[in-house]
Formats: structure tokens, sequence, C-alpha cells
């Protein structure tokens, strides 16, 4: 061949090295860990330009380039990172976890190993009520419970069931059916490679105000934590774009307009066309997601809702 190549080095980033390795506490017993990881901004803009050399660029020019590939969705260069996590999680959480299937996973065995012993307690006043306005959700914490009985009865359980297990594994019982009644907030473990391409969907996903909030927790330390120091000009691009932004539909937007037009009969016809305002026997208006989710972007724009709440 007679192309003259550079010499290249592997990608090394300082400020995630530091942790690499490092447990992050999360729940009560949880954690979540570094491995190996692979990339760096300078690779997705690599990727970016194909063409482009060490040193050719700025790094005002790299930050330019990445947020326009964030702002116009182009994410195949993202797809060139890569980061391997240890995660000790519940499996009632690991179960929402999962079904992001873009990642390569290993799982902690059961049926080879001995379950883990150790199961997410919940504090007297961490016990929180289900949202009305979201039938998978919660709705901030109970005040108006006996926190503490409930807490008694989950460790009652959570003892009770290691109990059986236990005496199932001294009697010789098979562990793949010896662990079949043990609580979903047992804990398990996995290691789960990512890109970083579909790491910052899940992010933008599980640090919804949204998500459940355990779940929360995870992604939470994972973003501020760990990919900021990976990756800082994406995940800044990564801020600003995805996570305290939102889009508009097109009907929401023509409610935008006509709001700022102050014709907000207009505005209220044009909700109610769409189904929005329909009301109960008793004046109030029905449970819509969509008109819910609509007054929240009008609330963070510091907009009237014409109808009201």
């Amino acid at each position: 061949m007679s192309e003259k190549f550079e010499k290249l080095e592997p990608t090394v980033v300082p400020e995630l090295n530091e942790i690499l390795g490092k447990p992050f506490k999360v729940l009560d017993d949880g954690f979540v860990r570094v491995v190996d990881y692979m990339g760096s901004d300078e690779s997705i803009v690599q990727a970016a330009r194909v063409s482009y050399g060490k040193g050719t660029k700025k790094v005002r020019q790299d930050r330019g380039l990445i947020r326009y590939l964030m702002r116009h969705r182009h994410t195949t260069p993202m797809e060139m990172c890569e980061i391997k996590f240890h995660i000790r999680v519940p499996m009632d959480c690991w179960r929402q976890w999962i079904r992001h299937r873009t990642a390569n996973v290993n799982e902690y065995s059961t049926r080879y190993s001995l379950a883990i012993d150790s199961a997410q307690a919940t504090l007297p006043g961490e016990w929180r009520v289900q949202s009305t306005s979201n039938r998978q959700g919660s709705d901030g914490f109970a005040a108006d419970i006996n926190g503490q009985s409930f807490t008694d009865d989950e460790t009652k359980l959570h003892n009770l069931s290691r109990e059986v297990y236990n005496k199932r594994i001294e009697a010789g019982i098979a562990r793949e059916q010896a662990r079949k009644d043990l609580p979903l907030s047992t804990y398990t473990e996995a290691y789960w490679k990512i890109d970083l391409h579909n790491l910052l969907h899940f992010l933008a996903l599980r640090m919804d105000v949204h998500a459940q909030k355990e779940i929360r927790d995870y992604s939470t330390i994972i973003g501020h934590e760990i990919v900021k120091k990976w990756v800082p000009l994406t995940w800044e691009a990564f801020e600003d774009y995805r996570l305290n932004s939102f889009n508009l539909t097109g009907l929401e937007l023509e409610i935008v307009q006509l709001i700022n037009q102050n014709s907000h009969e207009a505005a209220i016809k044009s909700a109610d066309s769409n189904g929005w305002l329909e009301k109960r026997e008793n004046g109030e208006y029905k449970m819509n997601l969509e008109r819910i989710e609509f007054e929240e972007k009008l609330t963070k724009m510091k907009l009237q809702i014409p109808w009201g709440n």
C-alpha cells in the first residue's frame, strides 16, 4: 500500500479514567460503575467528518459540530463510542432496564450461583402514592399513611422469603427452582455494554420526571457522574437539546401562536375541536393526557392556559 497513515493511540479520557471501576452507590444497596469504554467527543467528530485529522480543528468547532449533530438528530457518529457498566439493581427495576434491547448484557445467574442476599428496602417516609394522571406512575410521597407499618411488613416478607429460599438450598433443591419465590426487590447484577447513541436514548427516557424513581436514580448517576465526564461536549448538547427542551406538535404550535396573539377564544376552540376539553357532569375536564402534557409545556414557557386548570 502506498498510503501513509498516522500513528493511532488508544482513546484516553483522563476524567473518566479517574472513576474507572469506582462504584457509585444507588438506592440502599445498589451501585453502578464503569468497567471499560471506547471513544470520546473527538471520536464523534472524527466519524462525522470522516477524513478529519487530529489537530486540524479547534474545540470550538468540535463543539459546534456536536451540537449540530444533536440538534438535527444525526446519531450515527455517536455509535462510535461505547461504554460498559457493572450494575447492581433490584429485579423490578431491572425489568424496565432490560427493555432497552440495544445493549449487550450478561446478567448474574441464580441458576448457577446463589441469589444475592440483598433486597431493596423502603424507609417509612419513602412510600409513594399512585398518580391520578399517569396510570403507571407515582405522584409524591404518601403523607397520610403509617409508613412504618408498610416497612415492617416489607422486612418480614424479605426475611421470610430468604428463609424459605435458604431452607430449600440447604435441602438440596435445585437453585433454578429454589429461587422462584424471591421478591422482585431482590438485587441482581449485570454487565451492560451500550453505544453512546442508545445510552443517550435510555437516559432521555429514564431521567424524565415521569420515569419510575428507582430507575431515575440510576440514570441520574450514569448521566451526571459518568457520561458528563466521558463526553462533556456531547453531554452539554444533550442537556440543551434533549433533557431541557421539548417538542411542540402542529396543534400545540397553533395554540401557542393563538395565545401570543391574545386569541384565547380561538385557542380554546382549537383545543376543544381536538377533544381536549370534554367535561364531566360536575363541570370538570375529563382526564386527557395529551392536554395535560401540553399544559405542562405552557407552564414551562410561562404562558397562560386559555381554558384554565
